[in-house]
Protein backbone atom coordinates (compact mmCIF):
# COMPACT_ATOMS: atom_id res chain seq x y z
CA UNK A 1 0.00 0.00 0.00
CA UNK A 2 1.19 3.41 -0.74
CA UNK A 3 0.17 6.36 1.42
CA UNK A 4 1.00 10.48 0.94
CA UNK A 5 1.68 12.14 4.12
CA UNK A 6 2.84 15.72 3.62
CA UNK A 7 3.17 18.08 6.37
CA UNK A 8 4.01 21.68 5.89
CA UNK A 9 6.45 22.56 8.09
CA UNK A 10 8.48 19.11 7.86
CA UNK A 11 9.88 20.51 4.46
CA UNK A 12 12.15 23.21 4.45
CA UNK A 13 12.49 26.03 1.30
CA UNK A 14 15.33 23.50 0.03
CA UNK A 15 13.65 20.50 -0.05
CA UNK A 16 10.39 21.85 -1.49
CA UNK A 17 12.65 23.73 -4.46
CA UNK A 18 14.50 20.07 -5.03
CA UNK A 19 11.11 18.35 -4.83
CA UNK A 20 9.29 20.74 -7.24
CA UNK A 21 12.42 21.06 -9.44
CA UNK A 22 12.37 17.05 -9.70
CA UNK A 23 8.41 17.20 -10.38
CA UNK A 24 8.94 19.68 -13.10
CA UNK A 25 11.52 17.63 -14.70
CA UNK A 26 9.80 14.61 -14.75
CA UNK A 27 9.89 12.47 -18.35
CA UNK A 28 8.29 9.23 -18.66
CA UNK A 29 10.41 6.50 -19.93
CA UNK A 30 8.58 3.55 -22.12
CA UNK A 31 9.68 -0.20 -22.92
CA UNK A 32 8.82 -1.44 -26.05
CA UNK A 33 5.28 -2.86 -25.31
CA UNK A 34 4.63 0.48 -23.96
CA UNK A 35 5.07 -0.16 -19.64
CA UNK A 36 6.36 2.85 -18.23
CA UNK A 37 9.64 2.17 -16.07
CA UNK A 38 8.41 4.59 -13.70
CA UNK A 39 7.49 3.60 -10.05
CA UNK A 40 4.47 5.65 -9.97
CA UNK A 41 1.86 6.14 -12.76
CA UNK A 42 1.21 9.57 -14.31
CA UNK A 43 -2.07 10.00 -12.42
CA UNK A 44 -0.61 8.82 -9.20
CA UNK A 45 1.79 11.50 -10.10
CA UNK A 46 -0.48 13.84 -10.61
CA UNK A 47 -1.81 13.85 -7.01
CA UNK A 48 1.10 14.08 -5.78
CA UNK A 49 2.34 16.71 -7.30
CA UNK A 50 -1.30 18.52 -6.62
CA UNK A 51 -1.22 17.88 -2.72
CA UNK A 52 2.37 19.13 -3.16
CA UNK A 53 1.20 22.13 -4.18
CA UNK A 54 -1.41 22.47 -1.81
CA UNK A 55 0.53 22.08 1.05
CA UNK A 56 3.03 24.95 -0.51
CA UNK A 57 -0.03 27.55 -0.60
CA UNK A 58 -1.05 26.20 3.31
CA UNK A 59 2.22 27.44 3.60
CA UNK A 60 1.75 30.66 1.59
CA UNK A 61 -1.02 31.69 3.05
CA UNK A 62 0.59 31.88 6.93
CA UNK A 63 3.02 34.12 5.64
CA UNK A 64 0.33 36.35 3.98
CA UNK A 65 -1.83 36.49 6.93
CA UNK A 66 1.27 37.38 9.09
CA UNK A 67 1.68 40.17 6.47
CA UNK A 68 -2.03 41.01 6.94
CA UNK A 69 -1.44 41.50 10.65
CA UNK A 70 1.35 43.17 10.66
CA UNK A 71 -0.36 45.61 8.35
CA UNK A 72 -3.43 45.76 10.67
CA UNK A 73 -5.70 44.78 8.39
CA UNK A 74 -8.28 42.52 9.58
CA UNK A 75 -10.23 41.91 6.47
CA UNK A 76 -7.20 40.76 4.78
CA UNK A 77 -6.82 38.54 7.38
CA UNK A 78 -9.86 36.59 6.99
CA UNK A 79 -10.07 36.53 3.49
CA UNK A 80 -6.29 34.78 3.92
CA UNK A 81 -7.60 32.55 6.56
CA UNK A 82 -10.49 31.06 4.80
CA UNK A 83 -8.61 30.85 1.84
CA UNK A 84 -5.96 28.81 3.71
CA UNK A 85 -8.74 26.39 5.22
CA UNK A 86 -9.78 26.35 2.08
CA UNK A 87 -6.75 24.54 0.74
CA UNK A 88 -6.32 22.48 3.76
CA UNK A 89 -9.94 20.92 3.49
CA UNK A 90 -8.75 20.04 -0.46
CA UNK A 91 -5.10 18.20 0.79
CA UNK A 92 -7.57 16.58 3.01
CA UNK A 93 -9.69 15.58 0.11
CA UNK A 94 -7.02 14.65 -2.01
CA UNK A 95 -5.00 12.33 0.89
CA UNK A 96 -8.22 10.72 1.65
CA UNK A 97 -9.11 10.50 -2.08
CA UNK A 98 -5.45 8.65 -2.85
CA UNK A 99 -5.52 6.37 0.71
CA UNK A 100 -8.68 4.89 -0.68
CA UNK A 101 -7.96 4.75 -4.29
CA UNK A 102 -4.40 2.94 -2.82
CA UNK A 103 -6.65 0.59 -0.60
CA UNK A 104 -8.27 -0.70 -3.70
CA UNK A 105 -4.61 -0.81 -5.26
CA UNK A 106 -5.36 1.02 -8.38
CA UNK A 107 -6.11 4.48 -9.22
Amino acid sequence: MFFVHLQVDELNFESKYKLNKHLKDRKIMTMGNGQSQQPITNLEYDFISLLHNKAAAVQAYEAYIQDAQEANSQPCVELFQKLRQSEIQEAQEIRDHLQQVMAQGRM
